[in-house]
């Protein structure tokens, strides 16, 4: 018999702010594994909608932050490139970025290509893995709300959401293109993770980009999605999991088929002070009869993050069940 023969899992992350990284982080130590941040671009806010405004370019803030995730010495690169710069008198413009956000954009001006910006980067910091912009088109976040009111920008549409206003359509405007790029990356996915993180301002964005839906379709591995620990404000109150999974579903034109559900529970006292900011533990809800269910204790600590060590395990056992 000749020997058995073992490969990379090739694998792809979507989202964005806090969560996309956190999952990253704790994926990478898995030697099995190649994998493959697929970000948004459309961040409005801080820094990254800062420079946006003032210089022209994408947002560097969520690929920044997934860079860095992947990056040989974490730590370090965290320690250096996500320092914020003081206010100087004669550079007052640039007080307030991080220097890696400077970075990056000053990276793709000199080249003229973000993605050739982000693969400089990428190589500077010796990630472990690619990171790719979902989109290089710059497009506004927008979403209408029950009330009938319009909020436009990632900012404003959290803002909106947070404050009691239900989401009922999210889009983007203009429509932003795939990368021709990434679009043939994801093509040879062998399998998708979308989430944790923001559900309509982090995860949707990149879902929403025009030919993703097409380039998915071509995928032929499973689409894991893995949920949040919390709602997230008051107009997701009565959110739960499987509404996330339909929403998904109904943007991407094909099935859920995994979902990675926490279920440990945390102390009262911890959750009465996230109650006041008006977040709850997310229930499970109502899932298709399609989508398996995978439980696992993956909330921790002392804040609303997954651990990285039981969700990096717990996505290696579905998927090498799946997919090897």
């Amino acid at each position: 018999m000749g020997a058995m023969r073992l490969r990379q899992v090739n694998i792809g992350c979507f989202g964005g702010g806090t969560g996309l990284p956190s999952l990253l982080g704790g994926l990478k130590r898995n030697p099995w594994l190649r994998l493959n941040a697929v970000v948004t671009t459309f961040d409005s806010g801080g820094s990254s909608g800062q420079l946006r405004d003032e210089l022209g370019v994408l947002p560097p803030g969520d690929v920044l932050r997934c860079a860095l995730a992947l990056a040989r010495n974490e730590g370090e690169a965290r320690r250096v490139l996500l320092s914020r710069l003081p206010t100087l008198f004669e550079h007052k413009k640039l007080g307030g970025h991080t220097g890696g956000n400077l970075l990056l954009s000053m990276m793709e001006q000199y080249s003229g290509d973000f993605l050739a910006a982000v693969d400089g980067l990428r190589a500077l910091l010796g990630c472990q893995g690619r990171v790719w912009p979902v989109s290089v088109a710059r497009s506004t976040l927008t979403a209408e709300h029950e009330d009938g009111h319009v909020s436009h920008g990632e900012v404003n549409v959290d803002a909106w959401q947070a404050a009691g206003h239900r989401i009922t359509k999210i889009w983007l405007d203009p429509p932003a293109p795939i990368h021709p790029a990434v679009a043939d990356a994801v093509r040879h996915f062998d399998a998708v993770v979308i989430g944790p993180g923001s559900f309509f301002t982090s995860l949707m964005p990149t879902l929403l980009v025009d030919g993703v839906r097409e380039a998915l379709a071509e995928m032929p591995g499973p689409i894991v999605f893995v949920s949040n620990l919390l709602t997230e404000g008051q107009g997701m109150r009565d959110f739960t999991a499987g509404d996330a999974v339909s929403w998904v579903e109904r943007t991407i034109g094909r099935p859920v088929d995994l979902l990675v559900f926490n279920t440990a529970r945390l102390p009262p006292g911890l959750l009465a002070s996230y109650a006041r900011e008006h977040k709850q533990p997310l229930a499970l809800g109502t899932l298709p009869a399609h989508t398996t269910l995978v439980e696992a204790p993956l909330w921790t600590r002392e804040i609303a993050r997954h651990d990285r060590r039981r969700l990096s395990h717990a996505l290696w056992s579905v998927l090498s069940a799946r997919v090897l």
